[in-house]
């Protein structure tokens, strides 16, 4: 019989402002106890790398004379913290989460973020996570007037080796370009559609990778939500922060995070409607400013966001969604991202494109083990396309005409393994529109 008991003396620490956050033994604690209660569950073991390995570990020591999970030490948590690529799909299926009001409050996501965090603050964060944390700083001086040479550079493979040996970003997996016109251009030669604003007002979160490297994004949210009456700003705003939270540096997701709280908040308070362009940003917002921040205007923000195809999925529900569609999309295999999933509300692009005449839309409900920075390094592209083949025969199985993704950087993985190119649903439904932005 295990020594651990799967109730926990006290509530889980899962917020960084607290002490015992940091408390590498009080981790130590708590990681044995929520493995002990996996290791016996084992419902997650084809989720993703993190729990076969956490499973071989635990059955080693108990052929060394174990009765658990309690002689798990540093390096253990350590591979199984590494494997994760923070889905959060083994959170949504538990039985045992504080979502489930179960006593046994278990977070394998927060957890193996914790572990993450305190490891980064012991050892400082690696010139990998740096490199992958700031993708929002590097489009805004790379996008624009230089983005078509250093595109091209970055299609030459001996230099994508060159950048794995130096930086640890995979030369095999197919990084997003710089955008010629950066979204923040486009948006200030932008005609409104007439009739923008008689619906009312939002303010679009359209995130580093709207920005900088698929602009058509963004843009054809711009019409789309045009198309329904609504005046559209871009506050002023910065990466969301969750390239940084996937290297464990809580300081520079908080400073992000800090920054767009204000900038949306501000937004909110003249009576914008709030709209993140892309789930995992929708995401952060949602589940992590609150507690990364604790204040009442990040609760705010978090409470009033909305993802954007569930914002025209509001609009359906109100029976206000513009329904002029002039062109039929056909046969559409839609990908759903984990971190779409992850909010809980289920498949809005479904629901609105259904409604285009001559379209169905199939599910395709599989990891890219992409999200975020994971796929994107060297060490786990093999992994990571070792996951992401469910997908890949979802899509093929389809037989689509179009493909569509809500997540650009899941898009590339499909480009990468399927050749055909994912775009977001909202091209999709301004396309149906007639008012699409074409892609350069």
């Amino acid at each position: 019989m295990s020594k651990i008991d799967a109730r926990p003396l006290e509530k889980p620490a899962f917020n960084p402002n607290e002490d015992r956050y940091w408390d590498a033994r009080d981790l130590e604690t708590e990681f044995r106890r929520v493995v002990e209660i996996c290791r016996n569950c084992r419902m997650c073991v084809n989720y993703c790398g993190s729990f076969p390995d956490m499973f071989s570990r635990v059955d080693r020591d108990i052929d060394a004379g174990a009765t658990g999970s309690e002689r798990l030490g540093s390096d253990d948590f350590t591979s199984i913290t590494d494997r994760c690529w923070q889905c959060k799909i083994c959170y949504i299926k538990c039985p045992y989460t504080p979502d489930e009001e179960h006593e046994w409050l278990v977070d394998v996501p927060r957890l193996l973020q914790r572990e993450k965090s305190q490891r980064s603050r012991r050892t400082g964060v690696s010139l990998q996570e740096t490199a992958l944390g700031e993708p929002g700083l590097i489009g805004q001086y790379v996008s624009g007037r230089t983005a078509g040479l250093v595109n091209f550079v970055n299609a030459n493979r001996l230099v994508r080796k060159a950048i794995e040996r130096v930086a640890g970003i995979s030369s095999e997996f197919p990084l997003p370009q710089y955008a010629a016109e950066p979204f923040t251009r486009w948006l200030q030669h932008h005609q409104p559609l007439a009739g923008a604003g008689s619906a009312g007002r939002v303010a679009l979160f359209s995130t580093c990778l709207g920005d900088y490297y698929f602009p058509t994004v963004p843009a054809n949210a711009v019409r789309a939500l045009e198309k329904n009456g609504y005046e559209v700003l871009r506050p002023e705003q910065q990466c969301c922060g969750m390239p940084n939270l996937d290297g464990g540096d809580i300081e520079g997701t908080k400073a992000k995070a800090r920054f767009n709280v204000a900038m949306l908040h501000q937004a909110l308070e003249q009576g914008y409607l709030l709209v993140g362009a892309q789930p995992t940003c929708t995401m952060t917002v949602k589940s992590e400013y609150p507690e990364l921040l604790g204040t009442p205007e990040a609760r705010e923000v978090a409470d009033n966001v909305h993802d954007l195809m569930g914002f025209f999925d509001k609009l359906r529900k109100e029976k206000t969604l513009n329904r002029e569609f002039t062109k039929p999309l056909g046969k559409i295999a839609y990908h759903a991202p984990c971190h779409l999933r992850a909010q809980k509300i289920g498949y809005p692009a479904m629901r609105v494109l259904g409604l285009v005449q001559d379209t169905e839309v199939e599910l395709v409900e599989q990891c890219s083990a992409v999200d975020g920075t994971w796929g994107l390094k060297a060490q786990n592209y093999e992994e990571g396309r070792k996951y992401a083949q469910r997908l890949v025969r979802g899509i093929d199985n389809v037989e689509a005409e179009l493909v569509v993704s809500d997540c650009q950087l899941a898009a590339r993985r499909i480009e990468k393994e399927n050749g055909v190119q994912a775009i977001h649903p909202v091209e999709a439904l301004a396309a149906a529109y007639g008012v699409a932005v074409a892609r350069a």
